[in-house]
């Protein structure tokens, strides 16, 4: 195999809980416990990887920067865990084209992680049945094994508890970054008030965008607070996505800082993204069809 190729799409924690912290006598003690309905839109980084005697990795695209600075990132950590894993030495030349904001609470580095698992997996003809590869990635990052997975998922615990739920309906996203990079313990330190209840579990299927744009608007996600508090930006540009014609909900994704409203036609979501785009609503914007399983 000469190269393999994989999109790290971008993942959207449509609701999110914060339930508590794990005791002192637990694995990863004092780490938070969540309750959050995942998804993934049809767009992201890209990531290829072809045979190479060492490992090197080559950055492109509007986010290349954010990482250049990083000499050890989550591919980079990825790829090594990997061939450690299986015992051979890490070679591999890592192509990755960074389209997703750094540090915006869309899962981009823990994505690129799991395309980069997943891409080497096939290029060094492993065998995936007997690769442990989510607990590989939870290792990594929290995000990480939901990555490996997706589509969309009911994640509780800190990662680990990964339960899937039905198809979803067509349904377009159109996700808003306002520009500032949030760090996700940032954000939990500074969440406030007591922690919040098991989300509802999800119907066996959502009948429409509109049913899910409502189970979203009654979950919430608990973090908002305190990334506004964090970025300023971020009550302002909710309101602007809920005001825009065709929107069905808005809410922050993850710790933030991207927002996202949702669309139940693709007409929709464009002239949405047009309007976004003329308004200047965020210096980053993408619209895109959510996976729908």
């Amino acid at each position: 195999m000469t190269a393999v190729t994989r999109l790290a799409r971008a993942k959207i924690n449509l609701s999110l809980r914060v339930l508590g912290r794990r005791p002192p006598d637990a694995p990863r003690a004092g780490y938070h416990e969540l309750d959050s309905l995942i998804a993934f839109a049809e767009a992201g980084d890209s990531l290829t990887v072809r045979p190479a005697d060492s490992l090197n990795l080559s950055l492109s695209g509007p986010f290349a920067a954010g990482l250049r600075n990083e000499p050890d990132n989550l591919v980079l950590r990825a790829a090594r865990a990997l061939a450690e894993r299986v015992g051979q030495p890490a070679g591999a030349e890592i192509a990755l084209t960074k389209n997703l904001p750094v540090s915006s609470g869309i899962g981009g580095g823990s994505a690129d992680a799991a395309a980069t698992l997943d891409a080497l997996t096939a290029l060094w003809s492993l065998d995936r049945t007997v690769l442990d590869l989510a607990g590989l990635g939870l290792r990594l990052g929290a995000d990480v094994p939901v990555c490996l997975r997706g589509r969309p998922t009911l994640l509780r615990g800190i990662g680990e508890d990964l339960r899937t739920v039905a198809p979803l309906p067509e349904t377009w996203i159109l996700l808003a970054n306002p520009g500032p990079a949030l760090s996700t313990p940032a954000v939990f330190a500074a969440r406030e008030g007591a922690f919040s209840v098991h989300l509802d579990p999800p119907p066996a299927g959502f009948a429409s965008a509109p049913a899910l744009s409502a189970f979203l608007a009654a979950a919430g996600n608990d973090l908002t607070a305190a990334a506004s508090r964090l970025c300023p930006a971020i009550p302002p540009l909710l309101r602007a996505l809920e005001g825009l014609e065709g929107a069905l909900v808005a809410a922050l994704s993850g710790s933030g800082a991207t927002c996202f409203a949702l669309f139940a036609e693709a007409a929709a979501a464009a002239a949405a993204a047009d309007r976004a785009h003329r308004d200047r609503l965020a210096p980053w914007l993408l619209a895109a069809p959510l996976a729908r399983a």
